[in-house]
């Protein structure tokens, strides 16, 4: 099963996979030799308490919603993926390994492999994926980096792992895509992520250009120079973006803008907001937003009028 995940929080960098403490218990004595039965999995009586939905049996174990690939119950969901993600090319991805693997497999077995013997061998070699704790604690994170688990921190530098020889080779050797296909995907992302950070960023400048400077001017007070220079700032950094040699290189620039550029404009428009008066402050607080009802009043004269 493949979930669309939206922020916050996001998913970790590091790819581990919760199983529960019931089917790790059983994997672990598995492979160390201590029992070959069948796992029968644990289940609870969930009572919803109305008459309507009588009494249903589910996994005892709920599945992680910190862990980006959980273990829940018949099914591993991939929960890793963006909120407005297309899923088709991680599915891609995920079934192309899962059958390359399995393949894997069944040639050993027909070479006459116990499969047994197999399947304990795997275990051991990737046991170091199964974490049932917090994904979301950095020093869990550090533990599973200090593992050996593969980690990118970055997904413009993830993206460009697409084209990597270990990768290209896997596609091509099971026929699902050439090494030119995976660079038009690569691409196409990287294109699409810069494209994205290009609109935010000119909307930013349209935000300080329309609200933010002309507010802090109206009221006197605040960090206008700075503003100011702001503007200048990410038009400079657009106009590299668009100068950039590759996909690649735009994406690795937009990156910076995006997460460590715009934040830091973002904390002078934060100090300008402080100290203009609400009634020069043209933007939407987060006060207004979330208390719509307080900061809004219908009068007779503003109240739509229908005719009938």
């Amino acid at each position: 099963t493949v979930c669309g995940w939206g922020a916050p929080p996001p998913p970790p960098a590091i790819v581990s996979t919760y199983l529960g403490e019931d089917i790790t218990f059983y994997l672990s004595h598995f492979k160390d030799g201590k029992g070959e039965g069948e796992y029968i999995p644990k289940l609870k009586t969930l009572d919803l308490g109305t008459h309507e939905v009588l009494p249903f049996e589910v996994p005892a174990e709920d599945r992680n919603r910190t862990s980006p690939f959980p273990y829940g119950g018949a099914r591993f969901e991939f929960r890793a993926v963006g909120s407005s993600q297309n899923v088709s090319m991680v599915n891609t991805v995920l079934n192309t390994i899962v059958a390359e693997k399995f393949a894997e497999f069944a040639d050993r077995v027909d070479a006459g492999e116990d499969i047994h013997d197999i399947a304990r061998e795997t275990l051991n070699e990737h046991w170091k994926v199964i974490f049932n704790g917090n994904n979301y604690d950095e020093e869990m994170q550090q533990e599973l980096t200090d593992r050996g688990l593969w980690r990118i921190d970055s997904g413009v530098e993830a993206i460009a792992t697409l084209t990597a020889e270990k990768n290209t080779a896997l596609f091509q050797k099971m026929k699902v895509l050439t090494k030119e296909e995976c660079e038009s995907r690569q691409h196409i992302l990287h294109d699409h992520y810069w494209g994205t950070v290009d609109i935010e960023a000119k909307c930013l400048v349209d935000m300080l250009n329309q609200h933010i400077i002309p507010s802090v001017k109206a009221a006197g007070v605040g960090p206008l120079s700075d503003l100011e220079a702001a503007v200048g700032t990410l038009k400079a950094a657009i106009a590299e973006i668009h100068a950039a040699e590759d996909s690649y290189k735009a994406a690795q620039l937009a990156r910076v803008l995006r997460l460590e550029t715009m934040i830091d404009i973002r904390a002078v428009c934060d100090a300008a907001e402080e100290v203009v008066p609400a009634n020069l402050w043209t933007l939407a607080t987060y006060k207004e937003l979330m208390f719509l009802d307080q900061h809004t009043a219908s009068t007779p004269e503003t109240e739509p009028f229908f005719d009938e």
